[in-house]
């Protein structure tokens, strides 16, 4: 008979380690993400390394428990909570729902009585049982059966304790925990114990004297009169502090073993969460060797016709086109057919057919022709390469589905299939697999799969426009999403040249300067080592140069950037470190990255804008993503010299919005003193600082003005007294201060904050200005992470989203005003609130005077808007 396996999680230990081992991390639809990635990342490694029969994760249910009963103080002094984590804990539930895993919690208990009642029965019924904490309390439950696996160096490595480990590592049985603890007592938890007592002298007492109990017994035995003194005076403090710390192993958990059998989960969920989280480096790790449900599903047939020329009466106005793609990146796609549908009948067109027909062609390329396609940008990008330019697009089913859905994080045809009721089409992965399990499959297979994605596209083209007409956001479609869509197809398709010889030659002068830095480096430091070593870097650091220790590890001394940081003034070592640390990162991710996607015959890039991604309408960027090139550091953006002109005398040209997002902040919130501060032209953050401080403009120092610049920012994305606290390095109540201030002063924001709150409320959603939605279904939740983290979005999306629909509107006006200027300029990429164009040099006065009259002029606000530009041989140079 095959072992049982019973793993049961600490839910609440857990994240909160590693919301404080991981940096603050959100994904881009502003969602705080780093305990839930922290905790994922541990999770896979218990499912591969434990294969799990039985598997629950427990939390606590609440802030009093029935220990409080016997001491009020229990837990008191703890910190609140940080909204940033507590905002985290739904998000960890709906991922271990899509994982099929049961979590559990119980009304006065603590997840550690879940988990002890529940390790008991697995005990008792033979199974082989592992506890996961980040709490040394568990340790109480160690036995032949029950081994207790605490998590150290945040979550990534895991202490295994067996009673043998025990006994080893800390002297004392698991029976004796609790007595230890007692002791002891724990700061942690505000657990008394007997102060004066660490943990040695706990473990001499209780070598001598076996439990809490037999140490009171022969409390005049005990050697040292002050210690001897502790102990009686403490008495009472030490049974009750062994009471509190020993877990209630027959709590009244409602939930049984039979509940908690674990059977593996159903990839697609777990992908479609990874996605929509941002943990993209974690989805290889779940296409392996996993339990994983797979579902059958029976399909009606369908009928189509493959033909082998294509005639004039096959292609009809209003025809939805599919043109099938496997492949993610520019240079290794492949077109694999084409499906065709219309009122009369289903064609299936194989590739060499439709690229070859003059016919197919013509009506392609005919504007008055009206097409129905999913994902317009990408169908037009990978026709021009064979030359054909697509054109009478009226509908984009990806899109469309996208501004109705903007929370679902997949919109292709059969999930939008599957959302509204249509289920006669199988998913992508179904048929092509994923990952390097990826083929393509018999013809036979492929021609169905493309033609029953056809036909969904043709039949929910009527119910989509209807929806979109219902939300008043039809025009957002034809009028801003659709138009787009082509201008960066255009873009994608034309690409950026890269100077490859210029980032070779980048390349050879870091690792110059890395090979100086290192040899400077070696010099203070007085010998060689491996700079990339924590373990040689630590003792050179702390004890060679006798650097002061901010933090120890396990296997040393930290030597985190975090660490390096706060040690930066007390040698100069540090700074050449730090700086040795940054400029690797760009040698390997940026230079050595960017080569790896520059096209062999053109010598250009062509990044991929995904404009069906974020809830608040930004674009995103990928292969390369130029929106991440690092340009704080000097060496960072001298990465954008390597972007140049494609042609001979022209110049790049960008333009970025001057502070778009408080501009737009101004005009939503109506707030008269923002507004006038922009009227006025003032530094609206020197102008914070003023009246946040109450000096005078010339009393602004850099710091004061660094500080009203992080509150500017953090109140454009709902940043909390924790947030700025942790961007700014003061005391989260002197954040707190700050923020209060601020909204003393500019009361219209304020006002607008609580007003938006409502309205989502009202309405379930929040819209920009032009009448994009962020649907908000938690905002009237009675969780209070579920809802506060909707609250903090219904302030900041509006924000967010208009600002992203101005510029796209911009891209729009001003593509326009170049093709009736009959100019050549051309845009050539979107970076956040930057447009970069290449054009001719006898265009840049014109350049000039077109470009911020369009970007400036694009809507009208209660506030200017502001387009600062900048021109020269390279993207760096137009900076």
């Amino acid at each position: 008979m095959a072992r049982k396996k019973m793993v049961l999680i600490d839910g609440n230990s857990v994240i909160y380690r590693a919301f404080f081992a991981l940096p603050l991390l959100n994904n881009d639809k502003g969602v705080y993400t780093n305990a839930v990635y922290g905790f994922t990342t541990m999770l896979l490694k218990i499912l591969e390394d434990e294969k799990p029969t039985h598997l629950l994760v427990a939390f606590d249910a609440g802030k009093t428990t029935f220990r409080h009963n016997t001491y009020k103080e229990y837990k008191g002094g703890r910190q609140k909570t940080p909204s940033e984590l507590s905002e985290q804990f739904p998000v960890l539930k709906e991922l271990l729902d899509a994982f099929k895993i049961q979590h559990y919690q119980l009304e006065q208990y603590e997840a550690d009585d879940i988990i002890g009642t529940l390790s008991l029965q697995g005990k008792e019924k033979d199974y082989d049982v592992t506890v996961i904490s980040g709490d040394k309390d568990m340790l109480q439950l160690v036995s032949e059966k029950v081994t207790v696996s605490v998590t150290k160096k945040g979550i990534s490595e895991v202490e295994k304790y067996t009673p043998e480990y025990l006994i080893n590592k800390m002297e004392v049985t698991p029976e004796q925990i609790i007595d230890l603890k007692a002791l002891m007592g724990d700061k942690s938890d505000n657990i008394p114990g007997v102060p004066g007592v660490g943990e040695k002298t706990a473990v001499k007492l209780l070598k001598q004297f076996p439990t809490l109990e037999e140490v009171y017994e022969h409390v005049d035995e005990v050697s040292g009169k002050k210690l001897k003194e502790k102990l009686s005076t403490h008495k009472e403090d030490a049974f009750m502090s062994k009471e509190l710390v020993t877990i209630n192993r027959n709590s009244p958990v409602e939930i049984t073993i039979e509940d908690i059998v674990y059977e593996g989960f159903e990839q697609a969920k777990v992908s479609a969460m990874f996605k929509d989280l941002g943990f993209l480096s974690l989805l290889n790790r779940i296409s392996g060797d996993f339990d994983v449900e797979e579902e059958s599903k029976d399909l009606e047939e369908v009928h189509f016709q493959k033909v082998d020329d294509i005639t004039s009466d096959m292609l009809t106005d209003g025809a939805a086109l599919v043109v099938e793609m496997l492949g993610d990146n520019y240079h290794k796609e492949e077109v694999l057919g084409f499906g065709l549908v219309n009122d009369k009948n289903k064609y299936f067109i194989p590739t060499k057919v439709a690229l070859e027909s003059d016919t197919f062609k013509q009506w392609a390329e005919d504007s008055k022709k009206t097409k129905n396609v999913f994902d317009a940008k990408k169908t037009l990008v990978s026709l021009l390469r064979y030359g054909i330019h697509m054109r009478g697009i009226i509908f984009d089913m990806l899109l469309a589905s996208y501004l109705i859905n903007p929370s679902e994080n997949n919109h292709d045809i059969p999930a939008i299939a599957n959302r509204m009721g249509k289920t006669n089409v199988l998913f992508d992965e179904e048929i092509y697999g994923k990952g390097a399990k990826q083929k393509i499959p018999e013809d036979s297979v492929l021609e169905e799969h493309i033609i029953r994605k056809t036909i969904i596209l043709h039949e929910l083209y009527n119910q989509m426009v209807d929806r979109l007409k219902e939300n008043e956001q039809y025009q957002l479609l034809i009028d801003l999403e659709m138009p787009l869509a082509l201008i960066l197809g255009e873009m994608e398709h034309l690409g950026v040249l890269v100077d490859i010889d210029r980032i070779k030659e980048m390349g050879d002068d870091l690792t110059n300067r890395l090979q100086t830095l290192e040899k400077e480096v070696y010099d203070l430091a007085g010998e060689e080592f491996n700079l990339n070593s924590p373990k040689q870097l630590g003792p050179i650091l702390f004890e060679k140069l006798e650097l002061p220790v901010i933090k120890k590890t396990k296997t040393g001394y930290s030597t985190a950037a975090d660490v390096l940081e706060q040690l930066k003034d007390k040698h100069e070592i540090i700074p050449k470190l730090l700086l040795y640390r940054q400029l690797g990162k760009l040698q390997s991710t940026y230079i050595e990255g960017l080569l790896k996607v520059v096209h062999t015959d053109s010598s250009k890039v062509h990044t991929r804008y995904n404009q069906a991604l974020t809830q608040t309408g930004r674009l995103s960027s990928i292969d390369p993503n130029l929106q991440n090139i690092p340009i704080r550091l000097e060496e960072g953006r001298k990465i954008r010299r390597a972007f140049v002109p494609s042609k001979k005398d022209w110049i790049m040209f960008a333009a970025d919005y001057s502070q778009i997002e408080l501009r737009v902040l101004a005009h939503i919130a109506n707030d008269d003193k923002l507004m006038q501060a922009f009227k006025d032209n003032l530094d609206i953050h020197t102008q914070t600082a003023m009246d946040v401080f109450h000096v005078q403009k010339e009393e602004v120092t850099s710091n004061m003005r660094r500080q009203a610049k992080a509150v500017n920012f953090g109140i454009v994305y709902g940043i909390s007294d924790y947030g700025l606290s942790q961007n700014l390095g003061i005391t989260r109540k002197e954040a707190k201060q700050f923020i209060e201030r601020y909204f003393d002063i500019y009361t219209g924001v304020k006002n607008y904050m609580e007003e938006i709150v409502q309205e989502a409320k009202r309405n379930g959603y929040v819209t920009t200005i032009m009448n994009r939605r962020r649907y908000l279904p938690e905002i009237t939740s009675r969780n209070f992470n579920l809802r506060s983290f909707a609250e903090r979005t219904a302030m900041n999306s509006p924000i967010q989203g208009s600002a992203a629909d101005i510029i796209k509107k911009a891209m729009i006006d001003l593509h326009e005003k170049l093709k009736e200027e009959k100019m050549q300029a051309r845009m050539l990429l979107q970076v956040h609130d930057e447009l970069i164009l290449e054009a001719p040099k006898e265009e840049l006065d014109k350049l000039k005077e077109i470009v911020p009259e369009m970007m400036e002029n694009t809507v009208e606000l209660n506030v200017p808007l502001k387009v600062d530009y900048a021109y020269g041989e390279s993207w760096y140079d137009a900076k």
